[in-house]
């Protein structure tokens, strides 16, 4: 069913402006059938040179799929076998003294979180083998990217619409970010290629003021070689995705790609324009999805995080992407998508009942990805770095908020987890992006129990060596992302360099999973609490974010953190009490638990984040050698009405 609602529509780029009414298109998503290359059918090879095949190929003809069924497998029967052994030793663990009630859900407990941990693990181990150990990891990754001279020279032959949706947020920032990324796009040339659309869904008046006449006054840098459109939905049905449906409906057939940018997204041109080449070389290629980064950033909280994630993203993002292959990850944001089949089979269901559960999915990129591969076009990720940044939430409270976001929209999934003819793969990450955030309240419901553990009699009644080496097993494993991301930097010839060095490298990959064990208490315990709201209606609200470093104050800290530290200290108080030699190895969790307000405050802290950025403590690449694009977002001088 189609709504309509006012909405402004300006236009720049030789074309006069106009004004207009918005259509944005709610209902079911369309189906269709899933197509494979078949055997003996001619193929593409990678340099486009057709080809013959006796094997079952994924759409594009690039990969077999027995070599994707035998790689996925692989990764089944490592992950299954190490869970099956992890089990097993936690059961003869617990069961030292007799099961109790208490030994049942702490052993439901840990099988519920140890599944991810160890896929993890296991995805991170096969990316760093890939990264240094293969000579082309890319050709087995992601052959749809080689290319030859020829093909790397040849001229963009479509039309693409480069897309950043707006709600509410840092106008200013937003459009320098639009003004470096359509000068970076100009400059190689194919700027011609590529029109902007501003997508406002912005409420609040001095947003709307602000948006309306920083377009007005820059309309000659936004548009540079090609055009920009400025528009703006009084009516916000369905959200992100609601608000790029009413593009495609009223644009969409005039383009066969687009770039969905977030408001704190940056890419580079010529990162652009290789994606873009990819897509036309291979019209079965769906959506294609780059590798994000984080962006340098002053924010001590944001400036940690995004270092540990940086150097353990590349591996692990090559181990899932040899395995995921054509039914790949799409995150929402700097991903190329094909728009036909989007349009005619991506479009999101209205969920029945109300929200937090029903209603309009907040989580839309997981879906969208699963019903393209379902119309028979590969979703694929570039794993590779370079030229695709995004920027991360400045304080603890902001990822939290983040992240409860994310929860809830991951669990509208459920009900579409029934969804007919979707691959086992398709299927499996709608699963997977639900029970991820189910290891929060599994971890935090064996911490409870492990206190209420402690008063039996027979709680010492256990086998403390295996115990011991259990735990370090898993401490290992879920570190084991971010420690192949070490290895993979020191493994790199320069790899070291670009982090700034040997020593600073080293002391800020202490520093940063130290914050990182510190960081996860807190978060899973406000992520349980949201879930166990979640059937009660609990909602959490989404509009522009803080981009911008500041500080935190000790009241609002104590305000959004009293219940992990509330937590904290009764399970402190508690095994004190009942079992004071077991606090040692509690001690991680209880901190982060105790401290998360001072934690909060502290990592907020502009002026430590300064220092951090001084000292070159948790050190990125572009900081080391400054991208061009980033650093012309910093100096865009926009014009004012």
């Amino acid at each position: 069913m189609r709504r309509r609602s006012d909405a402004t529509i300006v236009k720049w780029g030789g074309m006069a402006d106009i004004t207009n009414v918005a259509a944005a298109n709610t209902g079911d998503g369309a189906t269709a059938a899933d197509s494979v290359n078949i055997s003996s059918g001619l193929t593409a090879t990678s340099d486009g040179a057709p080809r013959q095949s006796r094997e079952p190929l994924t759409p594009t003809g690039m990969q077999s799929l027995r070599t994707l069924q035998r790689r996925r497998a692989l990764l089944i029967t490592l992950t299954v076998t190490s869970f099956v052994a992890f089990a097993y030793g936690v059961g003869a663990v617990l069961s030292g003294g007799g099961w109790t009630a208490i030994d049942i859900g702490l052993y439901f407990c840990i099988l519920v979180s140890a599944p991810w941990t160890l896929l993890g693990c296991w995805n991170a181990g096969i990316g760093l083998v890939l990264l240094r150990f293969v000579k082309r990891p890319l050709h087995a990754v992601a052959p749809f990217a080689e290319e030859t001279a020829e093909q790397a020279k040849r001229p963009i032959a479509g039309r693409t619409a480069v897309l950043m949706a707006l709600r509410n947020e840092d106008a200013q920032r937003a459009f320098q970010r639009i003004v470096a990324v359509r000068e970076s796009l100009d400059a190689t040339g194919q700027g011609d290629r590529y029109d902007f659309f501003i997508l406002s869904d912005s409420n609040d008046p001095e947003v709307i003021a602000t948006e309306e006449a920083l377009f007005a006054a820059n309309q000659a840098p936004l548009s540079g070689a090609g055009r920009v459109f400025y528009r703006r939905r009084t009516d916000n049905t369905g959200f992100k995705a609601g608000n790029v449906r009413d593009f495609l409906e009223r644009w969409g057939d005039d383009y066969d790609l687009m770039l969905p940018l977030d408001a704190d997204s940056a890419m580079s041109g010529e990162l652009i324009v290789k994606m873009t080449r990819i897509m036309e070389r291979h019209p079965k290629l769906g959506i294609l999805q780059s590798l994000a980064v984080g962006a340098p950033a002053l924010s001590p909280f944001a400036r940690l995080f995004q270092f540990g994630m940086r150097h353990g993203m590349r591996s692990f993002t090559m181990g899932s992407a040899w395995w995921q292959g054509d039914c790949g990850p799409f995150w929402g944001h700097n991903a190329l998508v094909r728009i036909a089949p989007f349009k005619e089979h991506c479009e999101l269901p209205v969920l029945p009942g109300e929200p937090p559960l029903g209603g309009h999915i907040l989580s839309h990129d997981q879906y969208e990805a699963v019903l393209m591969r379902r119309a028979g076009y590969e979703v694929r990720v570039l794993p590779i770095e370079g030229g695709s940044w995004e920027e991360n939430p400045v304080t603890l409270l902001d990822f939290m908020k983040r992240e409860q976001r994310w929860c809830n929209g991951n669990m509208q999934y459920i009900p579409l987890f029934g969804t007919p003819n979707l691959r086992p793969t398709s299927r499996y990450q709608l699963v997977q992006a639900v029970l991820m955030y189910a290891a929060a309240p599994a971890w935090m419901g064996m911490t409870a129990l492990a206190g209420f553990k402690a008063f039996e009699a027979d709680a010492g009644a256990f086998d403390r060596t295996l115990a011991i080496i259990l735990f370090f097993t898993m401490f290992f494993a879920s570190l084991a992302p971010k420690l192949a991301g070490v290895v993979d930097v020191f493994l790199e010839p320069g790899g070291v360099k670009r982090y700034g060095g040997f020593w600073r490298f080293s002391l800020s990959v202490l520093v940063e999973v130290l914050f990182g064990i510190l960081m996860a208490p807190a978060v899973a315990l406000r992520l349980t609490l949201f879930i166990l709201g979640l059937p009660f209606g609990r909602k959490i609200g989404w509009s522009g974010q803080v981009r911008d470093a500041y500080g935190l104050t000790w009241s609002t800290a104590l305000k959004g953190l009293w219940a992990p530290t509330l937590f904290g200290l009764t399970m402190s108080v508690t095994i004190l009490y009942a079992a004071p030699h077991a606090l040692g190895w509690a001690a991680p969790v209880l901190l982060g638990l105790v401290f998360a307000a001072p934690f909060a405050v502290l990592t907020a802290g502009p002026r430590l984040g300064l220092w951090l950025s001084r000292i070159g403590l948790a050190r990125i690449p572009e900081e080391t050698a400054p991208a061009p694009v980033l650093e012309r977002i910093e100096t865009v001088q926009l014009a004012q009405n």
